[in-house]
């Protein structure tokens, strides 16, 4: 198994920086290799890749997510790919962005290019880009602020709580479908 845990701190509020991160279908824009991002539902979302001119599809489940701290996800298809991004104030304008990534390489050339450090480096150039991303907008494109609880954790937090064991929604939030409170993942239509 591979793993690559990098950070960056960005000049950016906790809140705008996390806000950005539930946008998925926006990672093209920052993550290298990344063709597309298709939100299928608020806790799945279809992946594209494109690395080493290799074009692999998959799927993935967010398993947990907290507003301003943490989203986690794994892949639910086979792959053995997994991930976690952790938001740390570190003042009313500064965020360090902490992202996680374990995955098992499945090709020769995936397997060299773990050992070597291209994965480390490509994680660490696409948080590069994200910082230049939301640093340069300066408000994020739209905002997910549901919460997804660990699975077998039992506890029912603000907001929308998903077992995603169960596969479906938990406490129904009302203020859910106002995209001023946090409603579902939407870019912003400005």
């Amino acid at each position: 198994m591979a793993t690559v845990q990098e950070f960056i701190d960005v000049s950016v509020p906790v809140s705008t920086a996390y806000n950005q991160w539930t946008q998925f279908e926006t990672f093209p824009e920052f993550m290298g290799g990344v063709e597309s991002i298709t939100q299928i539902s608020e806790t799945h979302n279809h992946w594209v890749t494109k690395i080493g001119g290799v074009e692999r599809e998959f799927d993935t489940e967010i398993t947990e997510q907290h507003p301003d701290e943490r989203i986690a996800w794994k892949s639910t298809d086979g792959k053995s790919h997994a991930g976690v991004v952790t938001f740390h104030r570190l003042s009313d304008s500064t965020t360090r962005v902490t992202v996680q990534l374990d995955w098992d390489p499945d090709s020769f050339t995936e397997k060299v290019g773990a050992a070597v450090g291209a994965d480390d480096r490509q994680v660490k150039s696409d948080l590069a880009r994200f910082k230049e991303f939301i640093e340069n907008t300066g408000n994020e494109t739209g905002a997910w602020r549901g919460d997804v609880d660990a699975p077998g954790s039992g506890s029912a937090t603000a907001g929308r709580t998903v077992d995603p064991l169960a596969g479906g929604a938990g406490l129904a939030d009302p203020s859910l479908d106002d995209p001023e409170s946090g409603g579902p993942r939407a870019a912003n239509p400005a």
